[in-house]
């Protein structure tokens, strides 16, 4: 079966590679084990540094991808039989492969009424309303959402079903704002041809947000510009992965502030996701205006550099695997 092997910075080779082998039991601290086959698939910025080289984390056979649906092959455990199609999360993000082995834990159920490439977005919106969670109520407050890709979007959209006032998106590209108002934000600010903090005053009329989302992460992420933006006492979620240290990060400014600082990482497989397709189901947010591009697993290669150039408008970039193709 086939496996991504990055062979270089920015160059992913599909390899074969031996089948996955199911235990006859699962081990002592797992209810059950699946064998795993990806159907739909999608890229997401936390997949780029594994694609464009990382000194953080060791890149493996099957980085980097996911957020995926697929069939139950086999199984050792009690929660699916063969055949039952889910949502599953691969451990350390190595799903970039025909089939492999996972704790059913990491793994529920698909909402049936929606298009399937929706459902898919369960994955990404779980991660957005689990950090959401962390913050006071939203209902009635101003929130800046820097950052406009595919996080930033969903984040837009659950900021807007949970009663915020004015939701403003961030980013430096115009062809993402352009969505923006699709998924929720009620103004945008293009950073590439405006002082930000001035715009945002004047759509507040001279008042700072009182919540700060930064959806950048990785490094290009934007901790100083949300202490900018931030009104005194204000709240910042970093919810961007950000890199393991950031050179010059104005932490005086955001004691002076008094600012609160929120982050989120590892959203629970019981509560977030299956909240996340719930949500979807009930059609409480669209995602197809974030769904731009779809691509083969054949041409994996082609997908990750529009996704990484972020050319064409791109934003979700689905990738069907085989198993897709002959369903």
């Amino acid at each position: 079966m086939l496996a991504s092997h990055l062979v270089a910075p920015g160059q992913l080779e599909l390899i074969d590679v031996p089948e996955p082998e199911l235990p006859t039991s699962p081990p002592a601290d797992c209810a059950g084990q699946i064998i795993f086959q990806p159907e739909t698939t999608c890229l997401c910025g936390s997949d780029l540094p594994y694609f464009n080289g990382t000194d953080e984390w060791e890149i493996e056979i099957g980085h980097s991808l996911h957020e995926m649906i697929g069939t139950v092959t086999a199984t050792n455990g009690n929660r699916w039989k063969a055949g039952d199609r889910v949502l599953a999360v691969p451990v350390m993000q190595q799903g970039l492969q025909e089939r492999f082995l996972l704790d059913e834990s990491r793994t529920i159920s698909i909402a049936t009424n929606i298009p399937e490439e929706h459902a898919l977005m369960a994955q990404p919106l779980g991660t957005a309303l689990f950090a959401l969670k962390k913050l006071p109520n939203l209902l009635d407050k101003t929130v800046a959402v820097v950052g406009q890709g595919p996080m930033g979007q969903l984040m837009n959209a659950a900021l807007n079903n949970m009663g915020a006032r004015q939701i403003i998106g961030i980013d430096l590209l115009e062809s993402r704002l352009e969505v923006s108002p699709r998924m929720g934000a009620t103004a945008t600010i293009c950073n590439r041809n405006s002082d930000p903090v001035t715009a945002v005053r004047e759509i507040l009329k001279g008042e700072l947000p009182d919540i700060v989302i930064e959806a950048v992460g990785h490094s290009d992420q934007q901790i100083n510009l949300c202490i900018e933006l931030c009104r005194q006492a204000g709240q910042i979620l970093v919810f961007g992965v950000p890199p393991e240290t950031i050179d010059n990060f104005r932490v005086r400014d955001l004691v002076f502030k008094n600012i609160t600082v929120h982050s989120s990482i590892n959203p629970d497989f019981n509560r977030d996701f299956p909240l996340a397709m719930q949500w979807l189901s009930e059609g409480r947010i669209d995602v197809g205006p974030i769904i731009t591009h779809r691509f083969p697993l054949a041409e994996i290669q082609q997908a990750f550099e529009l996704f990484r150039d972020r050319r064409e408008g791109a934003i979700k970039v689905i990738v069907d695997f085989p198993a897709k193709q002959l369903a």
